[in-house]
């Protein structure tokens, strides 16, 4: 393997950081050959942060601007200055809270992935093990999906199913869902740095099986 692998992630995230961290640690470990080459958040205490500092990453907090749920032009201008400048390959949602639009879209065309807590196109949104398990719905998922400018719209890459048990509680279930995500996701950004992974209109081609 590669000591120093050329391929280079920008992990987006705006919470505890629990997938930057599993996709880091399977970087040091060789499992994925690419490197992080910055984090960010939009919240400048967000757990993810630490998580960069914690391995001696590098991490950034860019304000989001005035709106809620996207960045505002000034933000996203920064945020794409600043993953220009770190020359990232790859873009990736690692619980980042905000819709992405403009530029930084059209700049990272087809390379800013996103993982969802459900098997999409169902329950999309916020807290999607909780809508799954207040439907009654017998089991849910986890996807990971190319990102365009809706919400969790883009063309799916991979699902796999999490079946919803009797007597679990949302954060049963929640805590399942991230073991999965804590595997595919590195899986899946492992296959895109090895070439692996092409899409054709919405459909995701597999040039060789998926390792997780």
């Amino acid at each position: 393997m590669n000591d120093s692998p050329s391929f280079r992630l920008g992990i987006l995230g705006s919470g505890k950081g629990s997938n930057a961290a599993a996709i880091a640690d399977a970087c040091a470990a060789g499992t994925v050959p690419a490197r992080v080459a910055l984090i960010i958040s939009d919240v400048q205490d967000a757990g993810i942060l630490a998580q960069a500092r914690a391995r001696g990453l590098p991490a950034r907090f860019i304000p989001p601007g005035k709106f809620r749920t996207k960045l505002d032009e000034t933000a996203e201008a920064a945020f794409l200055h600043a993953l220009r400048e770190a020359e990232v390959d790859l873009v990736v949602l690692a619980g980042f809270m905000r819709i992405l639009k403009g530029d930084l879209l059209r700049a990272f065309a087809q390379r800013i992935i996103n993982i969802h807590p459900a098997l999409l196109p169902a329950f999309p949104g916020l807290e999607a093990w909780k809508q799954a398990l207040d439907y009654g719905a017998k089991i849910t998922g986890v996807t990971v999906h190319f990102v365009d400018q809706g919400i969790d719209s883009g063309p799916i890459i991979i699902q796999e199913p999490v079946p919803i048990l009797p007597g679990d509680t949302p954060a049963s279930l929640h805590a399942r869902i991230q073991e999965v995500e804590r595997r595919l996701y590195p899986a899946v950004i492992a296959a895109l740095a090895r070439g692996e992974i092409r899409l054709e209109g919405r459909q995701t081609i597999f040039t060789k099986p998926l390792s997780t």
